[in-house]
């Protein structure tokens, strides 16, 4: 097994860390291996633009038709006189 050190970690960040370890009963390190592991376990983290990203929740949902409304023409400037 291959060891790591990470260096310059925020109190904040550790006292999170800390945390999370201790609600799951392990210690950090084990909690940050954990985390890791599920980071890395994932196929591609994230969609490559916002719709895809929306697209990948919606679509297993199904879709749904909509009905463009027709246009309407377009009025008529508005004229400030003096």
């Amino acid at each position: 097994m291959a060891s790591m050190t990470i260096r310059n970690i925020d109190e904040q960040m550790k006292a999170r860390l800390r945390v999370q370890a201790a609600k799951h009963g392990r210690s950090m390190e084990d909690e940050a291996r954990d985390i890791l592991r599920t980071a890395l376990s994932t196929g591609s983290s994230r969609a490559a633009t916002l719709v895809e990203s929306i697209r990948s929740r919606v679509e297993p949902l199904g879709g749904v038709e909509l009905q463009i409304a027709p246009r309407e023409p377009m009025r008529e400037p508005l004229t400030i006189e003096e």
